[in-house]
């Protein structure tokens, strides 16, 4: 989700950037120490970013003040880690915001940790145990960039509902009012995510297998499996 400019509280824009600020300065450091290990990485870290942000960019007008999207963020996060993605969601909802007026920079903080915080971290854990449990490859990459998607727009419906509570039955009423309206554009943005994000990693497992299999969440797991 991108909460546009302007629409949060002021305390509640700089409490999300507070929250995100962390990530931020730990994904940097992670995604340098990556890339300086293995420095070849970085060509494939591009095609991850520019996955996310063109997918982040495809949007559908949702509740007012936001808009339903693709994330994109899965692949990355099953490529190089749910922290490597922070940085490079930071970079792509920057640019957003400035080339596409898509979200905005006091809103950046609220849509960097439900999209580029929240995402790739559930993201990463549902893979893990998809595939600890036995599930396909592409089982398990299908519900990790599904449920990745689907838990950035619940995130941003609890941003939405703390910052907007409804005045008659609070926190409750609105969280479930600003869900219910964005599954409505979100559950089949989530299950198409899903699927192309299973076509690009069968198509980098089939022409790059070796490299996959050293990719951090791949390591030891068989890219064709």
């Amino acid at each position: 989700m991108h909460i546009m400019e302007g629409f949060l509280p002021l305390g509640h824009a700089v409490g999300w950037s507070l929250a995100s600020a962390p990530f931020v300065a730990w994904g940097v450091h992670s995604l340098r120490r990556g890339l300086r290990e293995r420095p070849e990485r970085r060509m494939l870290l591009g095609v991850a970013a520019a996955f996310s942000f063109v997918l982040s960019a495809l949007k559908l007008p949702s509740v007012t003040g936001s808009c339903s999207h693709p994330t994109g963020v899965g692949l990355g996060a099953l490529l190089f880690g749910p922290l490597a993605m922070v940085p490079v969601g930071l970079v792509v909802l920057l640019f957003q915001a400035l080339l596409l007026a898509h979200g905005g920079l006091t809103t950046l903080g609220a849509n960097l940790f439900s999209m580029a915080v929240v995402g790739p971290f559930v993201a990463a854990g549902v893979f893990r145990a998809a595939r600890g449990i036995g599930l396909p490859l592409a089982g398990a990459v299908f519900l990790a960039a599904c449920l990745g998607d689907l838990a950035t727009y619940l995130t941003t419906s609890l941003q939405l509902a703390w910052a907007f509570p409804d005045p008659a039955g609070g926190f409750a009423a609105s969280l479930a009012k600003f869900a219910g309206i964005f599954a409505i554009t979100q559950l089949p943005l989530a299950v198409s995510e899903g699927l192309l994000t299973v076509l690009v990693v069968n198509a980098l497992a089939r022409f790059n297998a070796e490299e996959l299999q050293d990719m951090p969440l791949f390591a030891g797991r068989g890219a064709r499996a």
